[in-house]
């Protein structure tokens, strides 16, 4: 699997995101650390949840690192979020 199909995954099992994009930026970073030639090194997750209903900016990110542990501890070296619950907009 690859590294996008296992964030998208595991972000849609743990969060129900009623919107979600997950973009391989990796090409944007050619020859800057922690990037590979096959790419898929970094990363930018927009979402939108009723899970951040009530969750501070910082909360919803711990969460997003939490159910991509594996994935930051190994082939992810950026990660960028826009984590948003309904009505805050996209």
């Amino acid at each position: 699997m690859k590294v996008a199909q296992s964030i998208r995954a595991k972000l849609e099992a743990a969060f129900q995101p009623q919107h979600l994009v997950v973009e391989d930026e990796s090409h944007r970073h050619a020859g800057h650390a922690g990037a590979r030639p096959e790419g898929e090194t970094h990363f930018r997750v927009t979402m939108v949840s009723p899970a951040f209903a009530g969750v501070s900016r910082v909360d919803r990110s711990r969460r997003v690192h939490e159910a991509l542990a594996d994935e930051l501890k190994g082939p992810v070296h950026a990660l960028a979020l826009s984590l948003k619950a309904p009505g805050e907009g996209v």
